[in-house]
């Protein structure tokens, strides 16, 4: 047992590093910093959006072949942002009319890079029209580099919005998501609200990379001026639900001082949970999650989760939906660089009513 503990402390303290310590930041524009770089892509931003929200345009142009779609996302995970995005992509393609395939190459967030490059072999070899990809770190610009000098196919880099500066004016076909940093600043707003600024908190990273940073980083920024808050610990999971509830345990039986964990993403969230119901301290830690999928839903209406900041799921699908409609009408002028999807925090006060008017938008092609 004593072995066991000592591996177990060895292994989740290799994993503990906050990201603003050990690395830089990737060399991007934050989503606003792009818009007001270039003002005339806030114009498409705002008119695309508007596309985004109106029920879909019927296909009236000839087509003599299907599109051919290729997705490469980690959507083995508990969170259904990715599955959920890849089932209003395909609804809404539907809804147009549009002929298409669409082939998924699934994986984990923590996939190894060795697996991530055979799935991208496999994928170029279909030779797709589109291929949705995803941005998370130094390893995935290096292929995405390779994949741009081909010039085919178009790159749909999803869950990012912060084009790339090193890419200067040949960016991918389209980059979208959900602007973590606005999302990161309206649950620290809330959160504020919630702890009245006082706080000994618990960081709980995902992957080592963008998204880490741009949630977990971004809190510690924004409150790192408040003598109220103060970090504790923080612990790289991997976003493993198992290695978060470990991390939880370790740090409180340590620390019990800590009343707030932040959890950068819904696995993470639920291992937290799990080990707050272990230790009975749902009612004394505070816990957030993040991105409001079903799972988090469920914990925040069950009194497992204290709060949440929900994206509005399927923009994110439908703005690829209609991003590829309009390039294949000859009309790529239209579509913006970077599209992010609608935000609403929500907690145990929000009324049954509002949460169902939520979910009924943000699932609404895939309930």
């Amino acid at each position: 047992m004593l072995i066991r503990r000592l591996l177990l402390g060895w292994i989740l303290s290799w994993l503990m590093l906050p990201a603003w310590a050990a690395e830089k930041n990737l060399d991007y524009w934050s989503f606003q910093e792009y818009l007001d770089a270039f003002p005339q892509q806030r114009e498409l931003s705002d008119a695309f959006a508007a596309r985004i929200r109106q029920v879909a345009e019927p296909w009236t142009a000839p087509t003599d072949n299907p599109v051919h779609i290729a997705m490469l996302i980690p959507d083995q995970q508990v969170s259904d942002y990715w599955s959920r995005n890849r089932q209003s992509l395909a609804l809404r393609l539907q809804e147009i009319g549009l002929p298409f395939t669409l082939e998924n190459y699934s994986s984990r967030p923590a996939t190894t890079h060795r697996e991530e490059e055979q799935q991208l072999v496999e994928a170029l070899n279909s030779d797709p029209d589109y291929l949705v990809f995803t941005l998370n770190s130094l390893r995935h610009r290096v292929l995405i580099d390779k994949i741009m000098a081909r010039g085919r196919p178009k790159l749909i880099l999803m869950n990012i919005t912060t084009p790339l500066k090193h890419w200067g004016k040949n960016q991918p076909f389209f980059y979208v998501g959900f602007d973590h940093r606005e999302g990161t600043r309206l649950l620290t707003d809330a959160i504020n609200k919630m702890t009245g600024k006082q706080a000994n908190y618990l960081m709980l990273y995902g992957t080592r990379g963008y998204v880490s940073q741009a949630r977990g980083d971004e809190f510690i920024r924004l409150t790192s001026n408040q003598p109220g808050f103060t970090l504790r610990q923080a612990f790289y999971t991997n976003v493993n639900r198992e290695k978060a509830r470990q991390a939880v345990l370790q740090t409180l039986a340590a620390k019990p001082d800590i009343n707030l964990i932040y959890a950068c993403t819904t696995d993470i969230a639920l291992g937290a949970m799990d080990a707050l119901k272990k230790l009975n301290k749902e009612d004394k830690v505070i816990l957030n999650g993040w991105g409001g999928g079903s799972a988090e839903i469920d914990a925040l209406a069950q009194g497992n989760l204290d709060l949440t900041v929900m994206r509005m799921n399927d923009d994110s699908g439908v703005a690829m939906a209609e991003a590829i409609r309009l390039d294949q009408e000859g009309k790529s002028n239209l579509i913006p660089q970077v599209y992010s999807g609608d935000f609403a925090v929500v907690d145990q006060q929000t009324t049954a009513a509002e949460l169902e008017r939520l979910k009924d938008y943000a699932f609404r092609y895939s309930k």
